[in-house]
């Protein structure tokens, strides 16, 4: 019996820390429904997004690399590249309500320079968001 003093378990994404917070996609079902809106390639990675449609201000971002990446080791290396990248650039350029998939290239992602990771993200977001 629960008396009502004791506080809610801690969430994945809590909503009132600030407006933009990062939350990992961890359903199929999500990453599924992003592979099916925008996307846009870069010479890095190759980013989808959808708007979600309801008013939450938090930011959904998955990450993905395929086999072709390498092997386990690269692929960690890749996605560890990618959540950082996110967390720099999605906090400041993502919009409130939208999921966000970063996918890792064959050997791009691990070898070039994460300023041009970082350009890469930034641009791909630009696209996706422009009114076209």
């Amino acid at each position: 019996m629960n008396a009502g003093n004791t506080p809610p378990a801690a969430s994945l994404c809590p909503q009132e820390t600030r407006p933009h917070v990062l939350c990992t996609m961890r359903k199929r079902s999500e990453f599924l429904a992003a592979a099916r809106a925008k996307r846009q390639g870069t010479s890095s990675m190759l980013v989808q997004a959808r708007h979600r449609g309801d008013d939450t201000p938090d930011i959904h971002v998955g990450f993905t690399c395929s086999k072709k990446v390498g092997n386990a080791v690269a692929r960690n290396r890749a996605k560890r590249r990618l959540r950082e990248v996110a967390r720099l650039v999605l906090t400041q350029l993502g919009q409130p309500g939208w999921d966000y998939v970063l996918i890792g290239k064959q050997g791009a992602t691990t070898e070039v320079p994460f300023d041009q990771l970082e350009r890469d993200l930034r641009y791909a977001l630009r696209k996706l968001h422009s009114p076209t």
